[in-house]
């Protein structure tokens, strides 16, 4: 969530946001409500204090006074009478001035904080300006060069110029190859869902382990293993919740009278940040550089007719992710943004896959985020379908990077003490390492043969048998 310090100073730098995320949140009304409630929070600390004050004083001075009395007649007795009365009657006041401000704050802070999660992180301010995905900006491409194991591939040209022969689609390979069954995990769980058989689901384990192995043992990352079933102050703290709330699977325990409602997590990055939530790390702790590889779960409400056919947008798949919280440190967190993309980069190098960055625009980043960057790959089998009867071939989103700053630890409470022991809200990034099956359409439709086969890139080898070729 934001600061709302930083939002009373700098009111129209989060109107701003809001607009140029395309978001609709009352700024001013939560400006109302906040200066509503810090002056009646301010007399309700201070009628505690006169609480606290005179709980410690009134005590002696009502005995002294009603000793006093006992032995007090007429005129004196009745001053006595009246000074004592006095002196009851202001607990009994301030009690009643107590419960007035706390049923005041009561009756509107809900709405306060319901427009105070609502106010996204407003973009860095080098992200375009944009209203959509269709105004992101290309940053970079890369092709893969001529290697031992396969020829150079430019994307600027259809795949038959590059390879010789017309490509078949993912769906089209893994149907020949039998490595995947719609048909029957359509049956079992309804659409969008399939059975990875045989060489499929070995391949889908490689690259998962690849993945997870490269972070690991090549970019120092701690491997952890994290819950996919969380409660909804997980989903709160780390944004997902209340924006994305359509997108998750919801256990209703409570129903079940066990307690509080579950969610299934669409990222491993829920768990990743989860871990340390309401703690004050050391600045030695920093950076906390996490990876796992989880099962990831998302409803895809509102993309019926987009994507339907095959790997592409489903339900259910694994992931490997990568977190990192590092210090509240501008220039740190874009060095980070940086090596996280280059370790994407150098697996997708190793797999033979061109891609593309993407520097996302406002409109398209979403609530959290305060940078993005989209990493596509080539997907022969996408696209328009040319003259020849084949496709055109196109990018589709596979990785996306991101930067929020402290937005997300603010909402979780992650702290860290700095040099002078105060403690910080930390800054996160989140980045995908690899996601399968989806990523399995690039590598076999990149990688298919003109007998049908499909070459295995070396990487995922050692994984798979030493397997070289699939069919």
């Amino acid at each position: 969530m934001i600061d709302l310090k930083q939002l009373r100073e700098n009111p129209d730098r989060f109107r701003a946001g809001c607009r140029d995320k395309g978001m609709d949140v009352d700024v001013d009304r939560l400006l109302a409500l906040d200066e509503r409630r810090r002056s009646i929070m301010t007399k309700l600390e201070d009628a505690r204090a006169e609480q606290n004050r005179l709980g410690k004083e009134v005590g002696p001075q009502l005995g002294k006074l009603k000793g006093q009395l006992k032995s007090a007649t007429g005129d004196a007795k009745a001053a006595l009478e009246r000074e004592i009365a006095s002196l009851e009657s202001k607990p009994v006041a301030l009690k009643a001035a107590v419960q007035q401000y706390e049923q005041e704050v009561a009756s509107f802070e809900p709405e306060w904080k319901a427009l105070w999660i609502q106010v996204p992180q407003p973009p860095a301010s080098d992200v375009p300006k944009g209203s959509s995905s269709d105004d992101n900006v290309e940053i970079r491409r890369w092709n893969p060069p001529k290697s031992e194991w396969m020829d150079a591939f430019d994307t600027s040209k259809s795949f038959e110029t590059n390879r010789g022969f017309k490509p078949k689609s993912h769906t089209e390979l893994v149907r020949d190859l039998r490595l995947v069954d719609f048909e029957r995990g359509v049956k079992m769980s309804g659409t969008r869902h399939y059975v990875l058989t045989g060489m499929g689901m070995r391949l889908h384990q490689a690259v998962l382990r690849y993945a997870l192995d490269f972070m690991v043992e090549r970019r120092g990352f701690t491997p952890m293993g994290v819950p996919v079933i969380v409660r909804e102050e997980c989903m709160v703290g780390t944004g997902f919740f209340p924006a994305g709330r359509e997108q998750a699977y919801h256990i209703e325990e409570s129903k079940r009278g066990a307690g509080a409602d579950l969610f299934l997590t669409g990222t491993g990055e829920v768990g990743l940040m989860g871990i340390h939530a309401d703690e004050i790390l050391t600045l030695e702790q920093l950076p906390l550089k996490y990876t796992t590889c989880s099962t990831c779960f998302r409803r895809e409400a509102g993309a019926a007719g987009k994507d339907t056919a095959g790997l592409y947008r489903i339900h259910q798949f694994d992931k490997v992710e990568q977190v990192v919280v590092c210090r509240a440190d501008d220039a740190e967190s874009r060095a980070w943004h940086g090596s996280m993309l280059q370790s994407v980069e150098l697996i997708l190098q190793s797999l033979g896959i061109p891609y593309r960055l993407l520097q996302c625009c406002t409109g398209d980043l979403g609530v959290k985020n305060e940078d993005m960057i989209d990493v596509e790959s080539w997907m022969p089998g996408r696209g328009e379908i040319g003259k020849d009867g084949a496709p055109t071939g196109a990018y589709g989103e596979t990785h996306s990077a991101s930067r929020l700053g402290d937005y997300q630890c603010r909402r979780l409470n992650l702290r860290y003490r700095d040099e002078n022991g105060k403690p910080v809200f930390a800054y996160a990034l989140n980045n995908t390492v690899i996601a399968s099956p989806r990523v399995l359409i690039p590598i076999l439709e990149m990688h298919q043969q003109k007998d049908g086969s499909v070459v295995i890139p070396p990487p995922l080898r050692p994984y798979m048998g030493g397997a070289t070729k699939i069919g």
